[in-house]
């Protein structure tokens, strides 16, 4: 069991501590800290377990299990915050996902890794390949916001076209979204073979050389971890979204903060340890994967999803951000592409992505935005 594994699995017993805050209502203080210290260690269970599953089922199926896993936290938080009316705090965490996985995240990784070498390498071809889709993704999820600030109002449609105009784009993006499957894990299969590599013998280290490559995880266990990961997580989120906005209020933070700084952080926060953990063993192909292809995916696949199943919810969710936010998305974008695509970094570099995040956050935190 690694170190990782370890802390997670002790941070496991603020769970039934959170059922206990619920059931015997200690206050809304004490159910907000104690689903946020069960919501870390589930998400670290859960990527873990497809991680694990991922080399039990071989690269072709493991590579779709995380392209369908790798972002679960964050979907999940996301529903239970639409199915209580959080649409504002929902929208808002889209953003904060994009800052903080091209900014904070790549910003820890560089940092991380740089420290004690004079720079690391990677493959630019990844990173141009990854930088290019989501940079398409992203760019077709402001575009709504985009017309809203030309024409002005919410792009000169009325409500229920707005929302007919982000369902088409929703409906591309997946379609993208299977084209991209089909590129990484069919015709152009030998890009993404090296992040794979790293990973294997990023795994053998942590467990003292037992995963190297006649290492086979066994399939039950880990099913179990990944299915009962998944039910706690949707535990823990519908009590947390459920007190969010109570003690976020009383503490004087906005929805927008809120949604762009708190619920990616703990949705990305096994993403985060791995692409940390993977630079320091100067695995940037990894780290850099991980960093970007997490962000793919919510473009891609997450609000898409949230796009189309939220009317189902009852709360319909549109593509319409404040000129804040798309600056925001539109500089992360750029200035992680601009790092990223000549296949080097070191810490000054990821000095300048941590700084890029905390002018931003700042940003929200500052805006005067009242909940709703």
């Amino acid at each position: 069991m690694t170190a990782r594994q370890r802390i997670a699995l002790a941070l496991l017993a603020m769970l039934p501590l959170l059922v206990a805050a619920d059931r015997l209502h200690w206050g809304a203080g004490a159910v907000f800290v104690t689903a946020i210290l069960s919501i870390i260690p589930l998400a670290i269970w859960l990527s873990t377990a497809t991680e694990e599953l991922s080399i039990r089922l071989g690269p072709s199926i493991g590579a779709l299990l995380n392209a369908l896993f790798g972002n679960a936290t964050e979907l999940i938080i996301a529903l239970a915050a639409l199915r209580a009316g959080l649409v504002s705090i929902v929208k808002a965490s889209i953003t904060g996902t994009v800052m903080a996985n091209l900014l904070l995240a790549l910003g820890l990784s560089m940092l991380a890794g740089g420290i004690g070498r004079s720079e690391q390498r990677f493959q630019p071809v990844v990173a141009r390949v990854n930088g290019s889709a989501m940079t398409l993704a992203l760019l077709a999820i402001l575009i709504p916001s985009l017309r809203g600030m030309v024409t002005g109002g919410s792009g000169g449609l009325q409500p229920g076209a707005a929302q007919s105009f982000s369902t088409f784009v929703a409906w591309v993006l997946l379609i993208v979204y299977g084209l991209t499957l089909l590129f990484s894990l069919g015709t152009h299969r030998t890009l993404y073979e090296v992040a794979e590599v790293d990973l294997l013998e990023g795994k053998e280290a942590d467990a003292g050389g037992e995963a190297g490559p006649g290492h086979r995880p066994p399939l039950l266990p880990w099913i179990a971890v990944l299915l009962g990961s998944t039910v706690a997580l949707a535990y823990a989120s519908e009590l947390f979204v459920g007190v969010v906005e109570q003690v976020t209020e009383g503490a004087g933070l906005t929805a927008m903060f809120t949604g762009v700084v708190l619920l990616p952080l703990l949705g990305g926060a096994a993403e985060y340890l791995t692409s940390v953990s993977m630079a320091r063993k100067d695995k940037m192909d990894l780290a850099v994967s991980v960093a970007l292809g997490s962000t793919l995916l919510v473009g891609l696949l997450v609000v898409p999803v949230l796009l189309l199943v939220s009317p189902l919810l009852g709360h319909p969710l549109d593509l319409s951000f404040n000129v804040y936010e798309v600056v925001a998305v539109a500089t992360a974008v750029l200035v992680s592409n601009l790092v990223s695509l000549d296949g080097r970094s070191d810490w000054l570099e990821g000095v300048l992505l941590l700084a890029a995040y905390a002018i931003l956050a700042a940003g929200f935190y500052f805006e005067d935005i009242p909940i709703p």
